[in-house]
């Protein structure tokens, strides 16, 4: 995908990428997550998270079931309010951010959703609402709509029903959707959950275009080693954060051992 055409997919989103970063190079913070606590009973599921996410970043959130993962990310969203400590999401509290076109969140298990009697391109139209409300998409909507499936390799499934698909191109329908909102930030929930294994390598590529393109993306993966080969920057938690830093520095950490008692090298060699 060309920078041409990522700015008219993303449109004001990608011109206004250097207008909204602090105009002296600073880098501008997507998510800060400042000394968390949060337990939906009187036992945490997170304490003392304190993770920062930049603009243009791939972070991926990794760690065992009943972890904290999903938590941490709906804390992220402003979806759980922490119990102590604080959230920023593009500078705003997240509880209180409505900016909600700057977000494409694809849900776990969205890909394995067969609920849906309506087209791709129906789905991706959804993108839109955020821009123009209850009024009529006009003809730059579409556009944006039709530019959102061509990047995403969907063009030629535009009119097929969501349920005739197979997991990997709902998913890719949903991130259609994303794009058609002009998302900044992307959020991803186990999004192989229900993926063939052959569409997996694909979509990951496809992320990795995207974010070359200057999307945020945060994913929270179970698949270890999808992680190690595709993401920038891992954040491991298991109740708390064990790692934070570059993927690289990852696997030759102990970090696995401490949350999976799983040897690194095991996922290092998957690479």
């Amino acid at each position: 995908m060309s920078p041409d055409d990522a700015a008219s997919v993303a449109g004001s989103r990608a011109t206004g990428t250097t207008t909204d970063a602090n105009v002296d190079g600073a880098t501008e913070s997507v998510i800060e997550v400042s000394n968390v606590d949060f337990g939906y009973t009187a036992t945490p599921v997170v304490e003392d998270i304190s993770v920062s996410i930049d603009r243009g970043e791939y972070v991926a959130v990794v760690g065992p079931n009943g972890s904290g993962k999903s938590t941490l990310m709906k804390l992220m969203l402003g979806l759980l309010e922490p119990d102590t400590g604080s959230v920023r999401l593009f500078g705003e509290p997240a509880d209180r951010f409505d900016d909600g076109e700057r977000i494409g969140y694809v849900a776990q298990h969205a890909s394995s959703s067969k609920e849906m009697p309506i087209t791709v391109r129906e789905v991706v139209k959804m993108g839109r609402f955020p821009h123009v409300g209850f009024g009529r998409l006009v003809a730059d909507d579409w556009e944006i709509v039709d530019r959102a499936l061509e990047t995403v390799g969907m063009s030629a499934f535009a009119d097929r029903r969501v349920t005739q698909l197979s997991g990997g191109q709902r998913q890719r329908a949903f991130i259609a959707r994303a794009l058609a909102g002009e998302a900044d930030l992307l959020v991803l929930d186990e999004p192989t959950v229900g993926v063939d294994a052959e569409s997996v390598e694909a979509f990951y590529d496809l992320l990795e275009s995207l974010n070359d393109e200057g999307i945020t993306v945060l994913l929270i993966e179970h698949d270890l080693s999808a992680v190690t080969q595709h993401a920038d920057r891992v954040v491991c938690l298991d109740g708390e954060v064990y790692f934070d830093g570059p993927t690289d520095e990852f696997v030759d950490s102990d970090a696995l051992v401490r949350t999976f008692g799983t040897a690194a090298t095991a996922v290092g060699e998957s690479r």
